[in-house]
């Protein structure tokens, strides 16, 4: 378990953590299952941030761009450049091992920096909308831990990697559909639990939505890189975990309103 909980910390976070004394399918598995977790250093940032603007101390839009800023900061922005990448390689032709090569070499083309100022600009409207009420800033930050889960939707068994070599070719299968199915339903049950003492049943419901389409973005994610690209990447982790941020965040900011009403 500590080699699982130093791969999370240190594949998803910028945290100095000891390396895993090794790195098989089932330290790759546990890491991915634990991802969510290591959200908690942003969520602490968010909360900061939503009590700030709930009491106007801080302008929401301003707060939702901290936040947003703060996020990348502790991740490296290794999610943003795994989304860039993988907008690159996906508008670069038809052709699997162009793809590959574009999303290899690092640098950011038209298409990456359309991603992600749109990504980052939906998640920044939708954040600022979910930090005007209570509510909203509690399904806010289930949006960003709930994020974390598409890691393990990407690495469950029977979706394959692309390379041979590199992350997404030591991660990818780790992860039981068993071990996936438990977590999200900690994650749903616990989700389900704060919101319905903490805001009401309808607070629950858009609870269980908000885990549901982080987790349907990652699925869909997923699907559309094993067409694309024969599998998984790294970049395609990250590129899963910011746009199921994004998407969640909506539902979340959608929610907040309906419940506001």
């Amino acid at each position: 378990m500590r080699d699982g909980w130093r791969l999370a910390w240190g594949t998803f976070t910028a945290l100095r953590v000891p390396p895993p004394s090794a790195v098989d399918a089932g330290v790759a598995g546990r890491a991915m299952l634990l991802a969510p977790l290591t959200a908690l250093p942003a969520t602490l940032v968010w909360l900061a941030l939503g009590v700030g603007a709930r009491t106007a101390v801080v302008a929401p839009l301003v707060a939702a761009a901290l936040a947003l800023v703060a996020t990348a900061a502790l991740s490296r922005a290794m999610h943003l450049d795994g989304l860039a990448d993988t907008a690159d390689g996906l508008t670069s032709g038809y052709d699997r091992e162009r793809a590959l090569t574009v999303m290899r070499r690092g640098d950011t083309g038209p298409a990456g920096a359309a991603a992600l100022v749109l990504t980052l600009l939906v998640q920044a409207a939708a954040l600022a909308a979910c930090l005007g009420t209570d509510a909203g800033v509690a399904l806010a930050l289930l949006a960003l831990v709930v994020s974390r889960v598409a890691p393990a939707v990407l690495c469950r068994r029977g979706v394959p990697s692309a390379r041979p070599a590199g992350l997404g070719a030591t991660v990818s299968g780790s992860v039981p559909v068993g071990g996936l199915a438990g977590l999200l339903a900690v994650v749903t049950v616990i989700a389900c639990t704060a919101t319905t003492f903490g805001f009401g049943v309808g607070a629950a419901v858009a609870a269980v939505v908000v885990v549901a389409t982080a987790v349907l973005v990652a699925t869909v994610v997923a699907r559309r890189a094993v067409t694309r690209f024969g599998g998984v990447t790294g970049d395609v982790i990250g590129a899963a975990i910011e746009t199921a941020v994004a998407g969640a965040l909506v539902v979340a900011a959608t929610a907040s309103a309906l419940l506001a009403r």
